[in-house]
């Protein structure tokens, strides 16, 4: 699967702690075994701070996910409201990017998230319509549509091939 840009991997990380496994097909909700454990939450997610109230990160991840794919991602004004952010020095010497005001893991992720769209790298970020499985697109073109297009090995579920096979049986039926 194909990494996003910089720091926005960790918010696909974070989106993907919701998850089909390929096994069960069965959403599992991995969230609340993170929150609960820090020494998981650090070796998950070793840049961000203490994860904070798991009700405002399954908010995040809820409301993150509803902006997946978007240019402007206006739906996370709530959460703008909620975690506020404000103006920072970049450092790589461009000029701002926006920083959480209050410390704690859900300003963090959500400012990254902000600044992806800022930096034109959010709608990239997309869910597979079969698996949910959320990746970045690095098509040239950026239509990508699934996570993946064949299997590549066990654990890898291969949607776009399947829904394409599913499509041909149909229409020959």
């Amino acid at each position: 699967m194909d990494a996003a840009p910089g720091r926005l991997e960790v918010v696909r990380t974070f989106l993907n702690t919701w998850v089909i496994p390929n096994e069960s097909r069965v959403a599992e909700d991995r969230l609340a075994g993170l929150v609960a454990d820090p020494a998981a939450w650090r070796s998950t997610f070793p840049d961000l701070g203490k994860p904070g109230p798991l009700a405002d990160l399954t908010a995040l991840r809820d409301d993150l996910r509803a902006a997946l794919g978007q240019t402007h991602p206006v739906s996370l004004a709530g959460q703008l409201a909620r975690h506020p952010l404000a103006p920072a020095l970049r450092a790589d010497g461009r000029p701002v990017e926006l920083a959480p005001v209050s410390a704690g893991a859900a300003g963090e992720l959500l400012a990254l998230a902000i600044n992806a769209a800022a930096d034109g790298h959010w709608h990239r970020l997309r869910a597979c319509p079969d698996c949910r499985w959320v990746f970045y697109d690095t098509s040239r073109n950026a239509s990508r549509t699934w996570c993946a297009m064949n299997s590549g090995g066990p654990g890898v579920r291969g949607c776009g091939s399947i829904a394409k096979t599913r499509a041909y049986r149909a229409r020959k039926h």
